[in-house]
């Protein structure tokens, strides 16, 4: 979605709100397709003393799997985004300011971008996930495994004195 901006460009107090759904369902991720549904885009940019200040935000919902239990599981994935847009730079590049092209900015690549760099590197069903048991493989998150605890072999004799007693 392109969004002409050249109706505020230089009329201080003045905003364009925006709202728009987009299909990021080819997105891959960690060799997996996170996004199934649509993602929703909104925001507005606002003329505030002849600078122009964007704020987005992209929401979806995310399907998953834990990196520790192998668990498929949804959740809910809101970013947040705030920038400036100006037609030029005059000192090269800014990491806050996003540039216009003939006073139009490029929504749909700038959500997609911002979107994509939050994803998280490390998913996980709930903070404390015990993950898998890496003898037997079994979900410690429903209970202890069935398989004896491995046996330090510094601490070998000291066990043995235990098996004495």
């Amino acid at each position: 979605m392109l969004l002409d901006v050249k109706p505020i460009l230089h009329t201080p107090g003045k905003q364009l709100d925006f709202q728009f759904q987009m299909d990021l369902s080819d997105m891959e991720f960690a060799d997996q397709h996170p996004v199934s549904h649509p993602v929703a885009v909104s925001g507005t940019v606002r003329n505030s003393a002849d600078v122009l200040g964007l704020d987005l935000t992209v929401q979806t919902t995310l399907d998953s799997v834990c990196d520790r239990c192998g668990k498929v599981f949804s959740r809910e994935k809101t970013v947040f985004y705030r920038c400036m847009l100006a037609e030029s730079l005059e000192n090269g590049e800014n990491d806050e300011i996003e540039l216009l092209e003939n006073g139009k900015i490029d929504l749909d690549d700038l959500a997609r971008t911002v979107f994509i760099l939050e994803m998280d590197t490390k998913t996980l069903c709930s903070e404390d996930c015990k993950g898998l048991c890496p003898r037997c493989g079994a979900d410690l998150n429903l209970g202890p495994c069935s398989c004896k605890k491995e046996i330090d072999p510094r601490l070998a004799v000291l066990a043995k004195l235990l098996e004495n007693k």
